[in-house]
């Protein structure tokens, strides 16, 4: 089994799960409208990733047009929402951008997730995952969801390519 530590430095692409992962929780509105709070050091992370050049998936079942709307504005152009079928998605994001799941981190949190967590290359989950989904992780990190876990495994793959602390890091 490979290294942790090792493997980032093959990542080429990141995929995420949004609930669970980006929120920890779910508010529901008084007309039933579905608001999802998110840490803002994971966009940071997400807009910092993809200008680096890091091609990014959002696949979520989720069905509100916000989550485009989040994404979309940090610069993620594959972002697959009301993902009945993880796996199918995943594979499409695969094939559109050329990658292999050698060349993927993703992180989910809970049993949608895992067929797709069992094929990538590098699986990670948020502390508060589901443990059928840490069972299967390279890498759990100590944040939960909604807080700042995108940030921990995003800056950690930058980190160990060189690529953190540069001049791109200080501007949005």
């Amino acid at each position: 089994m490979s290294n942790f530590k090792e493997d980032l430095l093959n990542v080429k692409a990141f995929a995420f799960d949004v609930d669970g992962v980006f929120s920890g929780n779910i508010l529901l509105s008084s007309s039933g409208e579905q608001l999802r709070p998110m840490n803002m050091k994971d966009g940071y992370a997400v807009q910092f990733a993809v200008k680096k050049g890091f091609t990014i998936a959002i696949i979520s079942g989720g069905t509100c047009e916000s989550i485009k709307k989040r994404f979309s504005n940090l610069g993620v152009k594959d972002i697959y929402i009301a993902s009945s079928d993880k796996m199918k998605d995943y594979e499409a994001f695969l094939n559109k951008n050329n990658l292999s799941s050698a060349d993927v981190l993703y992180m989910g949190d809970d049993l949608p997730d895992y067929y797709v967590m069992k094929k990538v290359g590098v699986p990670t989950c948020p502390a508060d995952a589901a443990s059928d989904i840490k069972a299967i992780s390279k890498y759990i990190s100590n944040i939960k969801g909604g807080e700042g876990c995108v940030r921990d495994v995003i800056e950690q793959v930058l980190r160990a390519q060189g690529k953190w602390m540069d001049t791109d890091a200080f501007h949005w």
